[in-house]
């Protein structure tokens, strides 16, 4: 499927270097004609591209509450900020690689975006213990922020030794932020 060639960083550095439908789709391996059947534009790759990478999200996160079941957030927050994540710059991450670029796209693409985040923050709220339910949301949110501006942060310096303090700093600050973490039951999500 072309959408799966089409990764989140490389439609950014695409869009970025004002690289054309025709630049971006030979970068993805296909004719501009697929492209435009498939997508239609570059703002309908960038909305497909954003929808695949946040669902990717959306459906691991249950996963992955159940398998480290009180320790999730400790192993979201290893994974996230760990080394082959941080590097894989090619696939991204649709939380940090695109959340910047929504910025200036218009107002249907924030309402998805919004959408998309609303449902990952409630995901990860569920998962916490304690607190009111909008407390254990704003917590959620809190982590969010959190792992998302990291991961930014220790990909954007030049030594791993930098990176590897920033992802270990941001590691125990979203910890912390989000607080308890509840056992999921085998029947939820």
């Amino acid at each position: 499927m072309l959408l799966h060639r089409l990764k989140p960083r490389l439609l950014v550095s695409c869009i970025h270097a004002g690289v054309g439908v025709d630049g971006i789709a030979k970068a993805a391996n296909a004719t501009s004609g697929a492209f435009y059947a498939h997508f239609g534009s570059k703002d309908g790759a960038f909305s497909a591209a954003l929808d695949v990478g946040l669902n990717e999200v959306i459906e691991a996160l249950p996963k992955l509450q159940k398998e480290a079941g009180s320790g999730w957030i400790q192993a979201f927050a290893d994974y996230y900020l760990g080394r082959a994540h941080r590097n894989d710059l090619a696939c991204g991450c649709a939380m940090t690689t695109l959340s910047p670029e929504v910025i200036r796209t218009g107002p249907q693409m924030h309402t998805a975006y919004e959408s998309k985040m609303k449902k990952i923050a409630e995901l990860v709220a569920y998962g916490l213990e304690g607190g009111s339910s909008d407390e254990r949301c704003s917590r959620a949110w809190a982590m969010l922020g959190v792992l998302i501006g990291g991961l930014t942060m220790a990909r954007a310096v030049k030594t791993n030794k930098a990176a590897e303090e920033i992802a270990s700093s941001i590691r125990m600050a979203a910890i912390n932020v989000a607080g308890k973490a509840r056992q999921i039951p085998d029947d939820m999500n």
